[in-house]
């Protein structure tokens, strides 16, 4: 997924969007035939490596078309509704793919996701037109592209504020067997609560990101920072767990509209990478999450210490947001003075 995006966005820059999306799917597709079939562990490692980097680009790519088919005043709740179908996936997916696995076999978990997605690129022939890109720019043209500071301080912002929110997810069945002490029969449906949380979220956090797009962000990352927090000091307290994993889904995930959408105006001349960009810092944020999370385990500390730290990395994500504020006011202030400056 971290490599799998930029590379792919790159090597389909000139590529009309519905054509790309179709090769990424195929590939998946096939990479989980293949892994279906075999009796070798090697060649099933090796097609989760394929199957990832083709879904990387189509995330990469998807995201772009996605928000090319409306006006720049819709780009965030369009983003919204591709998130919005990442997270049904994830609060379906998971339980389905065990449920599968234990019934079919794990072969029949890899034939499902085949079925589902060669079902999805018949409706992805259907629904998404061509839109082939009107004068792209080169590979050279969007590496140019990626210079504005601004940008990398939005990677910076998705990796730090996932991280956060994804340690706590990682570890969240175990901490609420092991220290809020639920029966184990309870932790889907408190997940499935996490995910409503989420779906909500992303809702909200979509409609708003259009006209508030840095209030979004403020009132994302100080909700999850908090939530956090709470995680960690009531996380004996049934009653109290249970309200605060609906909160964190619901405050975590409103900010991945704005944090997917707001490259187009930061980066206009890197409108491709500038999106695969924001994937690999998604990604970089789902793996540093868990490693700190077992970072802290193995070093004796329990489950509520993951949310405390969860809380610390999102007080960063708060302060990056600061910074890109400050650099968006002095940007604005020399494009006042330039103004100015050609007037007189």
């Amino acid at each position: 997924m971290l490599v799998g995006a930029p590379i792919l966005a790159v090597l389909t820059l000139r590529w009309p969007r519905r054509l790309a999306l179709l090769v990424f799917m195929a590939i998946f597709v096939l990479s989980h035939v293949v892994s279906a079939l075999t009796d070798s562990y090697g060649l099933l490692f090796a097609m989760r490596f394929v199957g990832a980097f083709a879904y990387a680009g189509f995330w990469a790519v998807g995201g772009s078309a996605a928000m090319a088919l409306v006006g720049p005043e819709r780009r965030g709740r369009a983003m919204s509704v591709v998130a919005g179908g990442l997270t049904v996936a994830t609060v379906i997916g998971l339980p389905a793919g065990t449920w599968i696995g234990q019934h079919m076999g794990w072969r029949g978990a890899f034939w499902t996701v085949a079925v589902l997605s060669t079902i999805a690129a018949v409706a992805l022939v259907a629904s998404v037109p061509a839109l082939r890109p009107e004068n792209p720019a080169s590979w050279r043209e969007e590496l140019r592209g990626l210079r504005p500071p601004r940008l990398w301080l939005s990677y910076a912002m998705t990796a730090v504020a996932t991280t956060a929110l994804l340690g706590t997810f990682s570890y969240l069945a175990a901490m609420l067997i092991e220290t809020t002490g639920l029966d184990s029969a309870w932790v889907p449906a408190v997940l499935f609560g996490y995910g409503l949380g989420a779906l909500i979220g992303i809702a909200v956090g979509g409609k708003a990101a259009d006209r508030f797009p840095r209030g979004v962000l403020g009132v994302g990352f100080t909700g999850l920072l908090v939530s956090s927090l709470l995680l960690a000091l009531t996380a004996h307290h049934a009653g109290a767990t249970v309200v605060l994993v609906v909160a964190l889904g619901l405050l975590g995930f409103s900010t991945n509209p704005a944090l997917n959408s707001r490259f187009m105006a930061i980066a206009p001349g890197a409108p491709t990478l500038a999106v695969s960009g924001n994937i690999s810092a998604f990604n970089v944020g789902i793996t540093l999450g868990p490693w700190i999370g077992g970072l802290l385990l193995t070093g004796g500390h329990g489950y509520p210490a993951i949310p405390a730290v969860g809380a610390v990395i999102a007080t960063l994500a708060l302060l990056l947001w600061g910074w890109d504020l400050a650099l968006q006011a002095r940007q604005s202030q020399h494009e006042t003075r330039e103004v100015v400056a050609t007037r007189g």
